[in-house]
C-alpha cells in the first residue's frame, strides 16, 4: 500500500467523521466538508490504486 492509498482512505474516514458529526449537529457546512473530504479521498485513493498497479506491472517484467 503506497502513501496516496493511505491518505486517501484517511481523508474519506476523516470526511465519514464529520458527515456523522453534522448529521448530529445539524450543521450543514461541516456536512459539506465532511462529502468534500470523502470525494478528495477516494481520488487520492484511487490514484494510489492505479500506480500500484503500474509498479506491479514493472515488477513483473
Amino acid at each position: 500500500m503506497n502513501k496516496d492509498q493511505l491518505k486517501g482512505r484517511a481523508d474519506r474516514a476523516k470526511g465519514k467523521a464529520k458527515e456523522v458529526a453534522a448529521d448530529l449537529t445539524g450543521n450543514a457546512k461541516l456536512e459539506s466538508e465532511g462529502k468534500a473530504d470523502q470525494v478528495r479521498g477516494k481520488a487520492k485513493a484511487e490514484v494510489g490504486d492505479a500506480k500500484e498497479k503500474v509498479k506491479r506491472a514493472i515488477d513483473k517484467a
